[in-house]
């Protein structure tokens, strides 16, 4: 279940560059966490799509209608929901982007309907923040003042848009 609770017992499972993946030795949950130090705006790593398919799955990030990739390098796929996201998936430009200051140790979360228009896997959020939303299903979902809330790619908004035009 994706969250970003503090991890109680972990474990090193691999070292990547900038970040480090951690798996919650009880409950196998994995997490990627900074490494370094990253600024609000700086590009933390661009990404690649490794397999381009016409169906989501819980591992895929939706590039447009019918089009969703797997990310590369592959860890990013560790990169765990939270309703107060610390990165950003710019799918234009393919590149991981930090969303606030963070630190060594800061785990890696983004907003999965910042992607995703319709999840594959919808879930309760257990992120724990104030503002949680607790079902988390995909931007088609949610309603502009909580979308306004987030940054979005470029196709999530061009589906908003769309989608305020057919009302």
């Amino acid at each position: 279940m994706p969250t970003n609770k503090t991890i109680k017992t972990k474990a090193v499972v691999s070292n990547h560059i900038f970040a480090i993946r951690y798996q919650d030795v009880d409950f196998k949950q994995n997490s990627l966490h900074s490494s370094t130090s990253f600024k609000k705006g700086e590009v933390i790593c661009n990404f690649t799509a490794g397999v381009t398919q016409s169906y989501a799955t819980y591992l895929t990030v939706q590039i447009g209608i019918s089009k969703h990739i797997t990310l590369q390098p592959e860890f990013l796929q560790y990169i765990n929901h939270s309703c107060v996201p610390t990165v950003f998936f710019d799918t234009t430009a393919m590149q991981l982007i930090a969303l606030q200051d963070l630190t060594k140790g800061d785990e890696l979360t983004f907003f999965y309907p910042s992607t995703e228009w319709d999840m594959a896997k919808p879930f309760v959020c257990n992120c724990g923040n104030a503002t949680c939303l607790q079902l988390i299903n995909g931007a088609s979902y949610l309603n502009n003042s909580t979308l306004n809330n987030y940054q979005l790619t470029n196709f999530i908004q061009q589906q908003v848009q769309g989608k305020k035009q057919a009302v």
